[in-house]
């Protein structure tokens, strides 16, 4: 939900061999949404009790977590750019929050255009969804309201003068941003249980819970509990790795990441078969932080495989799909929702085998791809459309 050549559910910066890595994993979130996508539309009859379908559906529970980790990924970097130019705790918090209602403008006009295309047959709650692109605009925005409140209080406490001579507050900010990130993880099986919300309309009750119209949480809704805490993890780890120290060193920063990450999935699985429980509802599968835990940690070591692979692997030969559809991964998320699930899919849905649905992955890949090429190898900007002669010539008799 990089889910606007670069282009990102963050916020749009500068693409260097450094860091291609970045978009690397964008694409490969790119190609696990594809799959999970199509494979759930598709699929019909004996196909849909297999197991094949159920590994594609638990491949689908990290695409979202990697568009909202890079989206903290990417505020860091952006963030810490803003830091170097000078500007005030005010003047971030209100840049940065602007990109975050834009990507959350986004997220309501898209649900506006699902519910025009299938104008007739969709509900009208359906323009009041929770969807991924919502949750990282208001991600952002939180993201933007924790930087300049932790700015603020370094400026204050420790006469830190934010310039491009003084070395950036990067470990208090990484600090915040773990404590934000394990308070949603914390506060998440209780707001969807004893703690609920229900004293709020729904459309807004469903941004804590994910209950939509339906009366309970619904667990393939994008809540800000816990989604929220992958983005502030995400920000955690950008602002350690372009922290001046580890700048110079990144391959051993995400290496160290990468430890962290394995060791934290093997808390998380102990934890999980442990007898404790801290709460009286136990649900691995969608509030545990025990499950966060996990994902978070595998999050950190696929963003050390990504570099290695982009820095000695075959990404660094050539044209590298991945990459690409990574710095144009809004437009691709946008248009391949229409051609999986809306009125005009490539595939008649719930009527598949696994061989046609997987030759219509194929097609949406290679159709993505193609678009994405197509959006960031020409300069549209550069075409003096008013010249161009869009007169029909007479066929010649």
């Amino acid at each position: 939900m990089k889910p606007p050549a670069q282009e990102s559910t963050a916020v749009v910066a500068p693409t260097t061999s450094r860091l291609a890595w970045i978009d690397w994993m964008r694409g490969l979130a790119c190609i696990l949404m594809f799959q999970t996508h199509c494979y759930d539309a598709w699929l019909g009859g004996d196909a849909r009790n297999t197991n094949f379908l159920k590994g594609s559906q638990l491949l689908g529970t990290l695409p979202a977590p990697l568009f909202l980790f890079l989206a903290g990924v990417s505020f860091a970097l952006v963030t810490g750019k803003l830091i170097r130019k000078g500007l005030g705790p005010a003047e971030i918090t209100g840049t940065m929050a602007r990109h975050g209602a834009e990507i959350f403008a986004f997220g309501l006009l898209f649900r506006l255009q699902e519910y025009l295309i299938a104008w007739g047959w969709a509900p009208w709650s359906d323009l009041l969804r929770v969807d991924v692109l919502n949750i990282i605009g208001l991600s952002m925005i939180m993201m933007a309201l924790l930087c300049g409140m932790t700015l603020s209080i370094a400026k204050r406490r420790h006469g830190i003068q934010l310039t491009s001579q003084v070395a950036l507050p990067t470990n208090l900010l990484a600090v915040a941003a773990i404590a934000a990130a394990a308070l949603i993880a914390l506060l998440t099986p209780p707001l969807y249980t004893t703690w609920r919300p229900t004293w709020l309309p729904w459309p807004l009750e469903s941004y804590i819970d994910g209950c939509h119209n339906l009366g309970a949480p619904q667990s393939w809704l994008f809540s800000i509990f816990p989604w929220a805490a992958f983005a502030f993890a995400g920000l955690a780890a950008g602002f350690i790795l372009f922290s001046e120290r580890a700048r110079a060193q990144s391959a051993k920063t995400l290496a160290l990441f990468a430890a962290a990450g394995a060791i934290a999935i093997l808390a998380a699985r102990q934890l999980d078969h442990s007898s404790f429980h801290l709460y009286a509802t136990y649900d691995y599968w969608h509030t545990s932080p025990n499950f966060l835990m996990m994902r978070a940690g595998l999050l950190l070591v696929i963003a050390f495989l990504s570099y290695a692979w982009c820095r000695w692997g075959l990404a660094t030969r050539g044209f590298s799909p991945l990459v690409q559809l990574g710095q144009t991964s809004l437009l691709v998320y946008w248009v391949h929702i229409e051609f999986v699930y809306g009125r005009y899919s490539l595939l008649p849905k719930r009527a598949q085998t696994i061989a046609t649905a997987s030759r219509g992955l194929v097609e949406i890949f290679l159709f993505m791809l193609i678009l994405s090429l197509v959006r960031t190898r020409i300069d549209w900007k550069r075409i003096d459309w008013k010249k161009m002669n869009w007169r029909v010539q007479p066929a010649k008799v």
